[in-house]
């Protein structure tokens, strides 16, 4: 470990490749080759050519570490660490269509994709040990057709929060609800994400605007899904800054760490995996026979 002095004269730790990967627990000769192929992470150089690290370093490895583990990609994840983060944008559906283009966009009523939503809770968000379950609703009355289910999914889920435009937060409930501030973009959107570390997936939906006049069922929505790991970990992302917004507004919690006390999210030690081809057939057939049931 070296010492050198900082742009204000304080004295600073220096901390040799080695002592990164002993902090980190990434091997040296994975640095070098994040170093060669990203310029991650760029070290300071002595004129012996030594590299030298800071503890700023030390932390941008353990993001890297930590989003990669939650499924992005390396280069996605060292970009995030060595850039400014960009705001997220406060919806699930913006937010995938922005981060992954590549997902095709459907035109679905609401009928199918309550048929949907159902098939994802059923077969995936019921069975996923420990999930971290999310849900918009756009509004109360819709989220009481569907408390029943949800109250159920709860009681085995590691955590549950909805989202619609309640009368005020309640966090005894159980799902916690979410109240959306009235300009919430989420107020327009229709989400279930499941959180698993073996069952993940996504689907989330925009309304088209000007249907005042349409019947309910037959609203028609511009949908997504996914059961990538990575694309699931973007709409937590989403989901988790939508709460923290509404209850530091709200003055019920000041801080991440009051915000996990009612999330109760922590890092899997295991990366986590897609569904394998069973389950997705699984998923597939469910999908069918909901949607058929509901049209007859």
């Amino acid at each position: 470990m070296a010492r050198d002095p900082n742009s204000d004269g304080e004295v600073v730790h220096l901390l040799s490749i080695g002592d990164l990967a002993d902090r980190t627990g990434v091997a040296t000769a994975t640095l070098r080759v994040w170093e060669e192929r990203h310029d991650f992470p760029r070290p300071r150089r002595l004129p012996s050519g030594h590299r030298r690290y800071s503890e700023a370093d030390v932390e941008r490895v353990a993001q890297v570490l930590r989003r990669r583990d939650a499924g992005v990609r390396l280069d996605v994840a060292i970009a995030e660490a060595v850039s400014p983060p960009a705001p997220l944008p406060p919806s699930v559906f913006a937010h995938l269509r922005r981060t992954n283009p590549q997902l095709p966009v459907h035109r679905l009523t609401k009928s199918t994709l309550i048929a949907m939503s159902w098939a994802i809770e059923d077969e995936f968000c019921a069975q996923a040990p420990a999930a971290h379950l999310y849900g918009a609703f756009q509004r109360t009355q819709y989220y009481g057709h569907a408390q029943a289910r949800w109250e159920d999914l709860a009681r085995t889920a590691a955590s549950a929060v909805v989202f619609a435009d309640f009368p005020a937060d309640d966090l005894d409930a159980s799902p916690h609800q979410i109240a959306l501030h009235p300009g919430s973009p989420m107020r327009r959107e229709w989400a279930v994400v499941c959180d698993a570390d073996t069952m993940p997936a996504v689907l989330t939906a925009f309304e088209v605007p000007g249907q005042s006049h349409v019947p309910d069922a037959q609203r028609d929505f511009e949908a997504v899904w996914s059961l990538d790991p990575a694309d699931v970990s973007e709409s937590v992302r989403v989901c988790r800054a939508v709460a923290r917004h509404a209850l530091t507004d709200g003055g019920l919690v000041a801080d991440d760490d009051a915000l996990e006390a009612i999330v109760a999210q922590t890092p899997s030690s295991q990366p986590p995996e897609p569904a394998g081809p069973l389950a997705v057939a699984a998923l597939h057939a469910r999908m069918i026979a909901y949607i058929d049931r509901r049209m007859r």
